[in-house]
């Protein structure tokens, strides 16, 4: 079979950045496994995308279709065929649905038994007859979170295709998709390259697009943008914030990078350093520079899509429009600080949260209830006239001026307005934290006060949508609450506090009149997030549910209890005593009700005499562990119990004839098994093959 590589490229009016990314996933995903499905080998697939076009390269793709040979298994031999030899109906039948003569229908073993085979030989097609249906069902598979049509209503893509490039090697895939038929003329640059050009082969392509200002590949584009920017960092001195994000969206608003640097009035940097930075980014995805010591300066690196002759006019051009952006800001930052922050609650009644639940004063009112309560359990009662001012004015700031035009600055513009009117710092502070952690990659709050705050609202949110039927379900968790959970530990271990989420979630019912029924849901919700949590930690799965069934309502302490569960659940003492536990719980299982307690003098072994002691001492000491949560103490004592009940085992009949010492010895491992309950049922960490 020869090879060649095969091009696909489709050109549109400007596909929105956000957009390009995913779809360039799903293109080649799409082109991978339908080639796969098509027998056709390939090299490699790669996917390339700027703003005005997607393409698609196949290096190496085969010129046929591999040949398929399939067993289809029919009637039993004996069915098919009589005693002389002769063909039945069933052989006819069966031979006749698959397309083969009843004579070559073959006699083969499958599992012991003889049944008649027919084998379908599938000759491969040329994959010229395969490509003109394959490439544009590729079309209407990508997904896009909104389309456009432009000729025919049932046909749609991002944005209108304006040309469509189809070559193998140099031979031209010929078909049609929405009314734009497949050819080999492509267009450069809009501005700087040919807007008609023909190309030669699929091996030419992208030098073709290059020498008309169109840099294809996405990591030379972004190659180049970094290197003029490395290039303006030295001859300005200054260091360019490189925000990931800006940068793919840079990316992919450009098919020639031109890095630039511009400037602005220095008067703006009385504006919060934010306001500034979201302003620069959101409106016209410029990055910000600092000085190397890490101060924000008055200059901008913007990227054109233009190599002008003379930068000067982009780089004016530019600076204008980021003017009047940033006056924007300095008015809404001016008249913001015209009233004290606390004056923006009132209007939080006129913002509803959600329907069924109120406004936005209402959720504010009900979390400060939550806070000033969550700071008497955590005995701080020393924050809570600070929490409770945080929580009153946490939301403030989402009726400024501010924050309406930036809503991503919810929390800073608090902390910023708070300052300006002369509020406590931790109290300011905790207006921004109460929204950390944002993202995975975030820290947690530095102060108790917003993680305090943050903890609050997140269980007032969970409980709130709960109440109304908000819950999440499969994909769908439109109010975030699986996230609002994760929140909550992951502030819990940050700041090592030790709540009890379970009364937090108690007390946040009382105060939202939630009923009963729907805590133990929450409970339920609650631990399955913090298993969830765990496990991507790298506990293991029955350590992680050991843990939880011991004291699942702190999650500061379950966390605390697996690292020293990891410390010893490699040691054979522990692998043995939870072989014990399984085995205790099994024969009680099997034994049905056990009545009566133990009676020591129906003792008649030493070994049983022994662990009768042991579990008597223990109990106490159990129970003080986990009032304590002192884990090293507990597993301590596990380690004491453990030899004493292997030796009970090894040297114990406990299903004795003697209908009384029997009733004993199953009393003393009704006795054991509470203990172990205690601890979480150690026999769930033993596979069930190992059941003694």
């Amino acid at each position: 079979m020869s090879a060649k590589d095969l091009l696909l490229e489709i050109g549109t009016e400007e596909i929105p950045s956000r957009f390009i990314p995913p779809v360039l996933v799903t293109l080649k995903e799409l082109a991978e496994e339908g080639l796969k499905q098509l027998r056709l080998s390939f090299v490699g697939v790669r996917v390339y995308a700027t703003p005005r076009r997607l393409a698609l390269f196949v290096d190496g793709l085969a010129d046929r279709q591999e040949d398929m040979v399939a067993a289809y298994k029919g009637p039993p031999w004996t069915s098919a065929f009589d005693s002389e030899g002769r063909a039945t109906r069933a052989a006819e039948g069966f031979a006749k649905s698959k397309g083969v003569s009843v004579n070559d229908l073959k006699n083969v073993d499958v599992d012991g038994a003889h049944y008649a085979v027919a084998e379908v030989r599938d000759e491969g097609k040329a994959v010229g007859e395969l490509l003109p249906g394959f490439l544009p069902s590729l079309f209407g598979k990508l997904v896009f979170p909104k389309n456009m049509y432009w000729r025919d209503p049932r046909v749609r893509f991002a944005r209108p295709i304006r040309w469509i490039v189809a070559l193998r090697g140099v031979e031209l895939v010929r078909f049609t998709y929405g009314g734009v038929e497949s050819g080999r003329v492509s267009s450069g640059h809009r501005f700087m390259g040919d807007k008609h050009v023909k190309i030669a082969s699929a091996d030419e392509f992208l030098d073709q697009l290059y020498d008309n200002y169109v840099v294809l590949d996405q990591d030379k584009r972004k190659q180049k943008i970094l290197a003029g920017i490395t290039s303006l960092e030295h001859e300005s001195s200054g260091v360019v914030e490189l925000d990931p994000a800006l940068l793919e969206e840079n990316l992919y608003l450009v098919e020639y990078p031109v890095p630039f640097i511009g400037a602005f009035d220095e008067r703006f940097l009385e504006i919060p350093q934010e306001v500034l930075i979201t302003s620069m980014k959101k409106n016209q995805k410029y990055f910000a520079v600092r000085t190397k010591e890490g101060k924000l300066t008055n200059s901008f690196v913007g990227v054109a899509n233009n190599r002008a002759v003379d930068m000067r006019v982009i780089r004016e051009g530019n600076e204008r429009v980021l003017r009047a952006r940033l006056e924007d800001a300095a008015f809404f930052w001016a008249e913001d600080r015209k009233r004290p922050l606390a004056q923006y609650v009132e209007r939080l009644k006129d913002v509803v949260y959600q329907e069924k639940l109120g406004s936005m004063y209402d959720k504010v009112m009900e979390t400060r209830k939550l806070a000033a309560w969550l700071c008497e359990e955590l005995k701080t009662p020393d924050l809570v006239k600070l929490v409770e001012r945080a929580a009153f004015l946490s939301k403030a700031d989402l009726v400024t001026h501010m924050v309406d035009e930036f809503p991503e600055l919810q929390g800073v513009m608090g902390r910023e307005y708070a300052l300006a009117s002369g509020e406590d710092p931790r109290v300011a502070l905790a207006l921004y934290e109460q929204y950390l952690p944002k993202t995975a990659s975030d820290g947690a709050p530095s102060d108790d006060v917003g993680a305090i705050l943050g903890l609050a609202e997140r269980v007032h949110v969970i409980v709130s949508c709960h109440k109304i039927g908000l819950e999440p379900t499969g994909s769908q968790d439109p109010y975030g609450l699986r996230r609002a959970a994760r929140c909550v530990n992951e502030i819990l271990w940050a700041r090592k506090l030790d709540a009890d989420v379970y009364k937090m979630v108690r007390a946040s019912a009382q105060i939202a009149l939630a009923d009963d029924a729907m805590v133990e849901r929450i409970f339920a919700f609650l631990d399955q997030r913090l298993l969830v949590q765990l496990k991507e930690k790298g506990s293991e799965y029955g350590l992680a549910k050991l843990a939880i069934s011991v004291t699942r309502n702190r999650p500061l302490q379950v966390l605390r209890l697996i690292e020293v569960l990891n410390r010893v659940k490699d040691e054979p003492w522990f692998d043995r005593l939870a072989t014990s536990a399984m085995r205790v719980r099994n024969i009680l299982q099997k034994a049905g009700k056990v009545e009566g307690s133990v009676d020591p003098a129906l003792a008649a072994k030493d070994a049983e005499k022994a662990l009768y002691a042991q579990v008597v001492r223990l109990e106490l000491v159990v129970e003080e562990a986990l009032h304590e949560v002192d884990w090293e103490r507990l597993t301590a004592s596990l380690s004491e119990l453990s030899p004493v009940i292997t030796g009970f085992f090894d040297d114990v009949l406990v299903m004795d004839p003697d209908e009384k010492i029997r009733g004993n010895r199953l009393a003393l491992l009704k006795r054991c098994n509470v203990l172990f309950e205690e601890v979480g049922d150690l026999g769930s960490l033993k596979p069930q093959k190992e059941k003694a």
